[in-house]
């Protein structure tokens, strides 16, 4: 699974031109899922991202996560994250879940993140999105539950 991770100050979502999701400071998060991700890549990256601190303190250390700032968080869905660009110009997505795996491991995630964060928005599985995002910093992570889950 791979999630990647925008420090922002607010962002909105739009799911086939209606308004899904909007959230203040936070984290916009992308996340794709892959062939063979199960329920512990969605936990792994959850458990680390809710806790990441990325978000500065007092002294201006990035030296907070999203908890401690009681920041929001928007998670949209994106197969495209498990692009194979490897051969020619045009990427395979052959190692993207398939959408029922995938859907069930995001909704999962948003779960497991709803429980540590104040607000948690989202897009819409599988619609066609339009996102709208401030960023802050900018801040950019891409992260892999393959990494975490070799700890």
């Amino acid at each position: 699974m791979t999630a990647v991770l925008q420090r922002i100050k607010h962002a909105t979502v739009y799911a086939d031109g209606v308004l899904s999701g909007d959230v203040g400071e936070g984290l916009y998060i992308l996340l794709g899922v892959e062939s063979g991700d199960d329920a512990e890549d969605a936990t792994l990256l959850a458990e680390k991202i809710s806790k990441l601190r990325i978000f500065e303190d007092e002294a201006g250390k990035m030296n907070r996560s999203v908890q401690d700032i009681d920041g929001e968080v928007m998670v949209v869905s994106n197969f495209t994250l498990a692009a194979d660009y490897s051969h020619g110009n045009r990427p395979s997505y052959l190692g993207a879940a398939t959408p029922s795996l995938a859907e069930s491991l995001y909704n999962l995630f948003v779960q497991l993140m709803s429980a540590r964060v104040k607000k948690v928005a989202t897009g819409r599985f599988g619609a066609d999105m339009r996102t709208d995002m401030q960023t802050d910093g900018p801040v950019t992570i891409v992260m892999h539950s393959s990494v975490l889950r070799k700890k």
